[in-house]
């Protein structure tokens, strides 16, 4: 009696044939499609307008915002990667602006003075504006604090300093620089 229910050897050869081919083909996708979380979405398309939440920011409807948020540019250099402006989903906060998909660079402009400015706050200076780095979680909140309005710009920890820099441009050239102002 050969009536067993095993399939002949060259279906089992071409089957495992296929299913090896099949595997590769979704490991190659897999690394081709999905980035491992080292892009910042400078070549990704966004997945739709990003949804933020709104902030006090009660100089957000001033010229001066106006300024920067015109004057910002379209993309931002974060480690080799370009991050490409986000549209914001609406209502979108007013003199608002962002860059890249995962852990997007966000600008906000005409805000309150940040309650951590004081006396002996630990101030650095990029590119001729004195900024005020407040740590979050995953990121790093600076403000400028040596303008007319407050400009705040938040930026996750893989971001590098390219985003800090080209803020840091913008707001020399569209904002006078004034005294520190405290309390």
């Amino acid at each position: 009696m050969s009536d067993t229910a095993a399939p002949p050897r060259a279906r089992l050869i071409v089957a495992a044939a296929l299913a090896s081919a099949l595997a590769v083909a979704v490991v190659v996708l897999g690394l081709v499609a999905s980035p491992d979380g080292e892009d910042q979405g400078g070549s990704a398309e966004p997945p739709g307008p990003l949804p933020l939440v709104s902030i006090p920011a009660p100089e957000a409807d001033t010229p001066q915002c106006d300024r920067v948020t015109a004057a910002a540019p379209d993309t931002l250099e974060s480690k080799d990667e370009q991050l490409r402006r986000r549209t914001l989903a609406e209502p979108a906060p007013p003199a608002t602006l962002a860059w890249g998909v995962d852990n997007p660079v966000v600008l906000r402009c005409g805000l309150d003075r940040p309650p951590e400015l004081t006396r002996t706050s630990p101030l650095q200076v990029v590119n001729g504006v004195q900024w005020l780095p407040v740590s979050g979680q995953g990121s790093t909140t600076f403000y400028a604090v040596d303008r007319e309005v407050y400009v705040a710009l938040t930026v996750p920890e893989q971001a590098g300093t390219g985003p800090l820099q080209e803020t840091s441009d913008t707001v020399r050239e569209t904002l006078p620089e004034v005294p520190l102002k405290f309390g």
